[in-house]
C-alpha cells in the first residue's frame, strides 16, 4: 500500500500543478472536466477546470482537482494538513523553500532545530500549506 495526497483547488489547479511541475520535475497528467469520456452535468462554465491531475515524480505521487458545485461541497480551502517533504541536503531545502514561498505565506522560516537540519512551515500562492524538513545534508560527509 502507498499513500498519496490529494488536493482540491477552486480553479487553480492547472496554474499549481504547472508550478509544482517545474520545481519537482517529473510527468504531469491533466484531464479537463471537458475531456472526460463521460459526459459530466457540470456548468459550461466549468468545464475547462481540472477534473484529474498528477504529478508523477519517481514513485511518488500529488494528485488534484478543481471543485465544480455540481461535484461536491464548495471549496473552503485546504486546511488541517500540510505537504510534508523529506530532503537530504541543505540546498536542496533552501531551493524548495524558495520556489514555494514566492507569493505565499511564510509561518516558520527555513532554519535549524533541535530535530532537523533545517525546517520551514509555508503556506504557497496556491493556498497549500507546506513543510520542509531537511534531517540530514548529505553534503556534510
Amino acid at each position: 500500500m502507498k499513500i498519496h495526497a490529494y488536493l482540491m483547488f477552486d480553479g487553480q489547479c492547472e496554474e499549481a500543478f504547472n508550478r509544482y511541475a517545474e520545481i519537482f520535475g517529473g510527468q504531469l497528467e491533466l484531464m479537463r472536466y471537458a475531456d472526460s469520456p463521460e459526459e459530466v452535468p457540470i456548468a459550461d462554465e466549468y468545464k475547462q477546470r481540472v477534473m484529474h491531475v498528477c504529478l508523477t515524480v519517481g514513485d511518488q505521487l500529488l494528485m488534484a482537482s478543481d471543485t465544480a458545485p455540481e461535484c461536491g461541497p464548495p471549496h473552503e480551502g485546504i486546511k488541517g494538513c500540510s505537504i510534508s517533504l523529506q530532503v537530504d541536503n541543505v540546498p536542496e531545502a533552501e531551493r524548495l523553500y524558495e520556489a514555494l514561498s514566492e507569493g505565499g505565506s511564510v509561518q516558520m522560516e527555513l532554519q535549524a532545530t533541535f530535530w532537523a537540519t533545517r525546517f520551514a512551515m509555508l503556506t504557497d500562492r496556491f493556498g497549500v500549506p507546506w513543510m520542509i524538513n531537511c534531517t540530514v545534508d548529505s553534503q556534510m560527509g
